[in-house]
């Protein structure tokens, strides 16, 4: 099942079509912003979207969403650690979601929910495990868009009990010395599966070279590995870490296109490739979206063909009930409904695909 999308924003993508459907994204970092700040910008978004919903919507309409709105700001809890909320609200459904993932304030009336800003906010909040090596101590951190949190460290025994007979009659002892710490790497490389299998992320492995060269010897992990980083790091602090680890996600960042790419050529070769918002519309409602690749920023205004399957570029005035705002949003929650993924791009990456292009199942 796709990670990104957890059973709330499920729920959202579930629930019944019914126009005005109203999507609020907004900052909420209460440790930021004191009671009032956010009181106040709470009352702003009311305001605005009553004013919006006045313009194209029935009174009653109107008043049965804004009704809606006030108790949900009204029984928001300003304790929340989380940065953001998303609320969903159409005259027939209400979901509030307090989330760990910055958003801008945005605003969306249209016939469904905006889905794209949470899947996007979702995918661009990078995660990842950092492991910093030494001959005596590991530490395992979760990394991410805001910071470091560590999960896991290990400090070597020197217990010279469990050194064989024959090693314990060295004289050097240097070779004591790495026999000790190749045993301490093959526990921490063991130590890693349960992390590895809980967390499901990719892992950058940080230490001298020499500390470096025996871990991968040993470790049954270099698939899910990044980059090997070498150099002494036992006493790097975390703001460091981050600026040091920057290069990295970007190239692994641009990695990531450059396979999707691959991705989109592999499936063209099958012919099961749509390019085109037109053509990627048609198959994501059949049902065969396997992967959505889109430009970040792409928005695609429709009207609604023949059938279900058919858009047609949007050529006159978007009016509230003739057209679809954004085709791209509907794509990209068929697809995730279907079991499949989406995965965003920088503009321009895709030119080729006319913005969009959707993989099909084979």
């Amino acid at each position: 099942m796709n990670q990104t999308i957890t059973n709330e924003i499920r729920e959202v993508m579930q629930a019944v079509h019914y126009r005005p459907a109203v999507s609020i994204f907004l900052p909420f970092e209460t440790r930021l912003n004191n009671k009032n700040q956010l009181t106040k910008s709470l009352k702003y978004v009311t305001e605005h979207v009553e004013k919006e919903l006045s313009a194209g919507y029935p009174a009653e309409m109107t008043t049965t969403i804004i009704r809606k709105l006030r108790n949900i700001f009204k029984d928001l809890d300003f304790n929340t650690t989380k940065k953001s909320l998303a609320v969903f609200i159409s005259p027939v459904f209400e979901k509030l979601l307090y989330l760990d993932i910055p958003l801008e304030e945005k605003v969306i009336i249209d016939e469904s929910f905006e889905i794209r800003d949470l899947v996007y906010s979702k995918k661009q909040f990078h995660q990842y495990l950092v492991l910093l090596l030494s001959q005596r101590e590991s530490r395992i951190f979760l990394g991410n868009n805001q910071g470091f949190v560590r999960i896991a460290s290990q400090t070597a025994f020197n217990d010279m009990s469990e050194v064989p007979e024959r090693v314990a009659n060295f004289s050097d002892v240097q070779d004591r010395k790495e026999l000790n710490m190749d045993k301490f790497l093959q526990s921490v490389d063991h130590s890693l599966e349960e992390i590895i299998r809980t967390y499901q992320l990719p892992i950058f492995v940080l230490g001298a070279d020499k500390t470096i060269g025996h871990f991968r010897q040993f470790s049954k992990h270099s698939g899910s590995v990044i980059a090997y980083i070498p150099g002494n790091y036992e006493r790097i602090i975390l703001p460091e870490l981050k600026e040091l680890l920057a290069p990295y996600l970007l190239r692994w960042n641009e990695d990531s296109q450059k396979n999707l790419l691959k991705q989109l050529d592999d499936a063209a070769s099958h012919k099961k490739l749509a390019t085109g918002m037109v053509d990627v519309w048609r198959e994501a409602m059949a049902g065969k979206g396997r992967l959505l690749v889109v430009e970040k920023n792409y928005m695609y205004a429709a009207s609604h063909g023949e059938s279900p399957e058919i858009i047609e570029p949007m050529t006159e005035s978007i009016t509230p009930f003739s057209c679809i705002r954004d085709a791209v949003d509907d794509v990209l929650e068929k697809v995730l409904e279907g079991g499949g993924d989406v995965e965003f791009v920088n503009e321009g990456v895709l030119d080729e695909y006319r913005k969009i292009a959707l993989v099909q199942y084979y």
